[in-house]
C-alpha cells in the first residue's frame, strides 16, 4: 500500500470508528506501529485535526469538522480539474465559468507552495484551441488513465516518455519522445512532442497512446512549439 493510500485508509477508519488505537490502525493498513505514528504526524501537517488520548482505553480521534480535502489533492488531480474546465470552456459548454474559476482559485490557495509551483509548471505546457469541423472523430477512443500521472513526472522533470502508439490506419509503433506540450481541441486531446528519430515535432492523439513509461535516464530541454494562431495558452483562457 502506498503512502497516499495508507493515509486515505487511516482517515476513513477514524471517520468510521470515531476513535481507534494505533495498533488497530496499523492492522487496518498493514503497517507497523511506527509507520502509523509517522502517518498521523503527516496527516496533521496536512491540516487534519487528530487528537490523542494516552493510557488504557485511549487512542486517536479525528475531529469531525476536520475535512481538508483540498490540501490533500495531488498536483495531477488539480491539473485534471483545470484541464477539464479548460476543455469545457473551449468547447463553449461551461455555462458557470465564473463559479468554476472561483472554485479553482480557492483550491490553488489551499495547496502547499511546492504543489502550486509544480501545477503552474505543468499549466505552462497546456494549450487549447478549436477542432476543425472536417476532423473525423468517429474512431475516438478512451485515454489510458496512466497517461496523466506519467505526464506529471515527464513534464516536471523533463524526462523522455515511451509509449505504444497506433495511428489512424491501426499500425502500431513504439515511440520515445520529448513531451513539450498538451493540446486540447475538444473533444480530442494531443501530446505535442519532439521526436528525436524524425528530428521534428509530432502530434500524438492521447486516445491512441498506451503503456506510457517515463525514461528516467533521458532528460531533454524545453523547445518553442510553433502552434497555429487559433491555439492559445491555457492562462489566456482565464478572465
Amino acid at each position: 500500500m502506498t503512502i497516499r493510500l495508507r493515509h486515505d485508509a487511516i482517515v476513513r477508519t477514524l471517520r468510521r470508528n470515531g476513535t481507534a488505537t494505533v495498533e488497530e490502525l496499523a492492522q487496518a493498513v498493514g503497517a507497523s506501529r511506527r509507520t502509523v505514528l509517522r502517518d498521523i504526524s503527516a496527516l496533521r501537517d496536512q491540516g487534519f485535526v487528530i487528537h490523542s488520548e494516552p493510557g488504557r482505553g485511549g487512542g486517536v480521534q479525528l475531529d469531525p469538522q476536520s475535512v481538508q480535502t483540498t490540501a490533500r489533492l495531488s498536483v495531477t488531480e488539480v491539473f485534471a480539474l483545470l484541464i477539464s474546465v479548460a476543455a469545457m470552456r473551449a468547447a463553449r459548454t461551461l455555462p458557470f465559468s465564473d463559479l468554476a474559476d472561483a472554485g479553482l482559485a480557492k483550491i490553488e490557495k489551499a495547496l502547499p507552495a511546492d504543489k502550486v509551483r509544480d501545477l503552474r509548471t505543468i499549466l505552462d505546457c497546456l494549450h487549447v484551441g478549436q477542432l476543425s469541423p472536417k476532423q473525423d472523430i468517429g474512431d475516438m477512443g478512451t485515454i489510458d488513465p496512466a497517461l496523466l500521472p506519467a505526464f506529471e513526472v515527464a513534464f516536471l522533470q523533463r524526462l523522455n516518455l515511451r509509449f505504444c502508439y497506433h495511428d489512424a490506419k491501426g499500425a502500431q509503433s513504439h515511440r520515445e519522445v520529448e513531451p513539450q506540450a498538451m493540446l486540447i481541441l475538444p473533444p480530442l486531446w494531443y501530446l505535442v512532442a519532439w521526436d528525436p528519430v524524425r528530428d521534428d515535432f509530432r502530434h500524438f492523439r492521447m486516445d491512441r497512446i498506451t503503456s506510457p513509461e517515463v525514461n528516467e535516464g533521458a532528460r531533454f530541454r524545453r523547445r518553442h512549439v510553433p502552434f497555429e494562431n487559433d491555439v492559445c495558452p491555457f492562462n489566456e483562457l482565464s478572465p
